[in-house]
């Protein structure tokens, strides 16, 4: 198998049932798996792509959730993301011709309507939140995000993973943050290269691109709340 797809999930029923219909219309290749990683969601969710449960009840455990779907995924490549953002046909054939070390995303804003079908219609976004000013002089594009890439699986476990002993400790937690600075580390020093090529991927308009960081269009995501001391983005974008 060439990528597996890691999704963590928690209590966001209706945003799976979403894409539960978006992926189901892919057809894809046997050299693909969608892992949705169900990080103790009450009450568990159900979706044919539900493939490891974590039972943890604790805040914030997305990177224990990416962790655990690295170490059961059977591809050598994998596909990071988070269950806000939409990935389309055309980037998962991006990542299953990578070969390269590397490859993060760029980003634009676009919706699964309740039908599970996309669109980045100006008076939907505007309808999930997304102010008109905004669309109006960004248009649906946004800054590339981190924590959103394909990097081949033994790299990812060589570069130490996510830190999970970050758990518990207040948003945002830093379990990133060894693991970026190491990819940097490794740029420097010659012994991973980042692709310059970067697929597209879309993001529900949420959070803080509404104006509200605890922002969630028709409670599609998790209540678990971003307003905190240490959050940088808990103003207004």
């Amino acid at each position: 198998m060439k990528l597996s797809i890691i999704i963590p999930v928690l209590n966001s029923h209706e945003i799976v049932r979403r894409n539960n219909l978006w992926y189901g219309r892919m057809n894809l290749p046997t050299s693909v798996e969608v892992l949705f990683i169900d990080d103790g969601s009450d009450p568990p969710i159900e979706s044919p792509y539900v493939a490891h449960r974590t039972h943890d009840k604790r805040e914030w455990t997305w990177a224990l959730a990416r962790n655990a779907g690295a170490r059961i995924a059977k591809g050598s490549y994998l596909l990071m993301t988070d269950l806000d953002y939409i990935i389309t046909k055309e980037a998962i054939s991006d990542a299953l011709d990578f070969t390269g070390d590397y490859m993060g995303f760029k980003r634009q804003l676009g919706v699964l309507d309740e039908n599970g079908k996309f669109t980045q219609d100006r008076d939907t976004l505007i309808s999930y939140g997304l102010p008109e000013e905004r669309y109006d002089k960004k248009g649906c594009d946004l800054p590339p995000h981190p924590n959103n890439f394909v990097i081949r699986k033994d790299l990812f476990f060589d570069m130490g993973m996510y830190r999970e002993d970050r758990i518990g400790k207040p948003y945002p937690q830093r379990e990133d943050g060894a693991f970026k600075r190491t990819r940097h580390e490794w740029v420097r020093d010659g012994k991973l290269v980042e692709s310059e090529y970067r697929p597209m991927l879309y993001m529900f308009p949420n959070g803080r691109w509404c104006g509200d960081v605890d922002y969630n269009p028709f409670d599609l995501f998790h209540n678990l709340s971003r307003k905190s001391g240490h959050n940088p983005w808990q103003l207004s974008a």
